[in-house]
């Protein structure tokens, strides 16, 4: 379309565990109350994420702990975002991507803006949905690896990780490239 911008954003950049998810928001109408994920609280962020895709495009895209560490996080996190583009089903006139690089590939001009999920709603609007879909993917991982208590930390450094980490190795959904899985005693 020639006016619409999609904002991009990813959640899951640092965590030792689990995927890093990426969305793309093409907003259709204006959303009260937009705003980096990580300045909302979950509750807030949930009604929004459910508002975001009630009225406004959305595409996904996901790069799993194995391609992380094949690739590395940061190309990881450019596959993700690049699929999120491609998975929008429209091309906007303009990508606005989080962070100081724009990927590779994408189907239309892109630009980054650096803290963009806090200055501009489709940037805001990604971030919340990666956010809380990537939450939902280590709520149900917590269901298949308990030891590790994902739904808690999301598979972030927390101590209660760490402390599951060294009392039970990693699981499949570690990211083997990271510290702390790197250490000869856990792997």
């Amino acid at each position: 379309m020639a006016n619409t911008i999609a904002g991009i954003d990813e959640a899951g950049r640092g965590p030792l565990a689990g995927p890093v998810v990426a969305a793309a928001v093409i907003l259709r109408e204006p959303i009260d109350g937009l705003n980096d994920s990580k300045q909302l609280s979950e509750k807030r962020r949930l009604a929004l994420a459910a508002q975001i895709r009630e009225t406004a495009l959305v595409g996904v895209g996901i790069a799993e702990p194995e391609e992380i560490d094949r690739i590395n996080i940061l190309q990881a996190t450019m596959t993700a975002m690049r699929r999120a583009a491609l998975n929008l089903g429209e091309v906007p006139a303009e990508f606005l991507i989080d962070g100081n690089r724009t990927p590779e590939g994408l189907p239309a001009a892109a630009r980054f803006i650096i803290g963009g999920d806090a200055l501009e709603p489709a940037i805001s609007a990604a971030s919340i949905i990666a956010k809380t879909l990537r939450d939902d993917l280590m709520i149900r991982a917590a269901e298949r690896y308990p030891a590790y208590g994902f739904e808690g930390h999301k598979g972030y450094g927390a101590r209660t990780h760490l402390d599951a980490i060294a009392a039970h190795g990693p699981c499949p959904i570690h990211r083997m490239s990271f510290s702390p899985m790197r250490q000869p005693a856990l792997v």
